[in-house]
């Protein structure tokens, strides 16, 4: 991809966007706050869920990825072994690894300034392993760039998700439910 999605502020979430997180999630959202970031389509892409559920279950994914056609192609560089080689140069290169240390802090104090879940981890592996492009990505949409390295760098490596239109047509489009295309 030549350029990241553009950053997007944080928004409440509509009547639009809950049918379109069920047409991509296929079930109704859990815990969902805000619209953290939206496709260059107009559909939310990330949202910002909160650290507990309603049920009082913890959540620590305060960025979840919505998009499936994101999803996919993530899902695709995940199978390429490209986690792998991230945490390899976790080991290899301090600069790197503090970065990622910072990417990690930067998401407990966003999740911590909504409610604190003591003792639970970030998310996606954060700070030692790479374990989840989907939530590194779902970071980097969300908090911009230069703030978690390899969610920008998976970021750099997608195809441009959106160049064929929103994933979901709700309101109105599809009357199957189903993700355009399919």
């Amino acid at each position: 991809m030549d350029a990241a999605p553009p950053t997007t502020p944080r928004t409440e979430p509509t009547d639009a966007d809950i049918d379109a997180f069920k047409l991509q999630l296929g079930r109704p959202p859990r815990g969902l706050r805000a619209i953290a970031h939206r496709c260059p389509c107009g559909q939310p892409d990330v949202v910002e869920t909160a650290p507990r559920l309603e049920d009082g279950t913890p959540f620590p994914t305060l960025y979840y990825l919505t998009c499936p056609r994101a999803a996919g192609a993530i899902g695709t560089l995940e199978g390429s072994g490209l986690m792998k080689e991230m945490q390899d140069r976790l080991s290899e290169d301090p600069e790197l690894a503090a970065a990622y240390r910072a990417a990690h802090e930067d998401y407990i104090r966003r999740r911590d300034a909504v409610e604190v879940l003591q003792g639970f981890p970030s998310a996606g592996g954060m700070p030692d392993r790479v374990k989840c492009l989907h939530v590194l990505v779902g970071h980097a949409l969300a908090a911009g760039p230069g703030v978690n390295p390899f969610g920008d760098e998976a970021l750099a490596l997608l195809p441009e998700w959106w160049a064929k239109g929103p994933c979901v047509t709700p309101c109105g489009g599809d009357d199957s439910g189903q993700e355009d295309g399919k």
